[in-house]
């Protein structure tokens, strides 16, 4: 699965990932970011996720565009030993794409481009 954020340079952008447990028991995972540009991302409400039996879970990740160039990174999820049951790991691919500019501010400036 890819999950892809694409906005203005310098945006901040967040992205929730949905995790369901169809089972009687409570799954927990711990969530890693890693690869080439997972320094850009980031797991503003942590790195943990907990989900009761039944019911579901999310990951929210968040990236702000700093470059022009696409960002690529994996969202690693691994489960953790809750009630004797282990979940599947999970792994979602991350991309990241400018889609316009818009300046920050202008700065207006008359000064003369040549004296004598």
């Amino acid at each position: 699965n890819t999950i892809e954020f694409s906005g203005a340079l310098h945006a901040t952008l967040v992205k929730q990932v949905c995790l369901k447990n169809p089972s009687n028991y409570t799954l927990a995972y711990n969530a890693f970011l890693v690869g080439r540009d997972a320094h850009d991302f980031s797991l503003p409400k942590g790195n943990t996720v907990t989900i009761p039996a039944g019911k579901q879970g999310f990951v929210n990740v968040e990236f702000t565009i700093r470059f022009l160039h696409p960002a690529e990174a994996v969202l690693l999820l691994i489960s953790n030993k809750v009630d004797g049951i282990e979940g599947a790991t999970m792994t979602f691919s991350l991309k990241a794409e400018v889609k316009s500019i818009e300046p920050l501010g202008i700065v207006r400036c008359r000064y003369p481009c040549y004296e004598l």
